[in-house]
């Protein structure tokens, strides 16, 4: 039984470590040819097998499935070299203007202006093309102003499973972010 969970999960971490995105446990099942709870199984052994100190990756649920990637202190020295246009840095502006939307979304650009008190349309559009937030639909005001919400690449970029997993904020942030609602 050992070989087998041995030689399964390595059919599971090649297909994670081969896929350029997270993998669902339905397509691990898929592409592998296991069932659903041998792929678990397999899960459960690579998590305890990446904890070890001289392990470089970790097994995470990212955006509802599963990912390899490297260890959070492992990544913070190598996110220079080997992270993507879409992990770059992001400035101080559109940092606040990303958490804004995060906490208070639905949001319009108006009630995002309200609370930062500057203008919020350039780092609207640059948040749009870095794909890390999108109109999520209409507020129905007059005017029908778009309202903004995260995405799934917010979700990967920050290493989040869901946005309840968002840090929470003490009483004093909570207010500011209520400032417009």
């Amino acid at each position: 039984m050992e070989e087998s969970i041995n030689s399964q999960s390595a059919i599971v971490e090649a297909i994670l470590f081969l896929e350029s995105e997270p993998v669902s446990e339905s397509k691990i099942c898929n592409i592998s040819g296991l069932t659903e709870e041998q792929v678990k199984a397999c899960i459960e052994h690579l998590q305890e097998k990446y904890k070890a100190d001289d392990c470089g990756f970790g097994l995470e649920m990212v955006t509802g499935s599963w990912a390899l990637i490297p260890k959070k202190d492992v990544w913070e020295l190598l996110r220079e070299r080997y992270g993507s246009k879409s992990e770059g840095r992001l400035s101080k502006s559109a940092l606040e203007t990303l958490s804004i939307i995060a906490y208070s979304q639905p949001v319009t650009r108006a009630e995002i202006e309200a609370i930062r008190g500057v203008s919020a349309d350039n780092m609207i559009r640059i948040l749009i093309e870095r794909n890390l937030i999108k109109e999520v639909g209409k507020k129905d005001i007059p005017g029908k102003p778009s309202q903004y919400g995260t995405t799934k690449d917010f979700l990967k970029f920050f290493r989040l499973n869901s946005i309840a997993e968002l840090p929470q904020l003490d009483q004093k942030e909570q207010e500011r972010f209520e400032l417009s609602r």
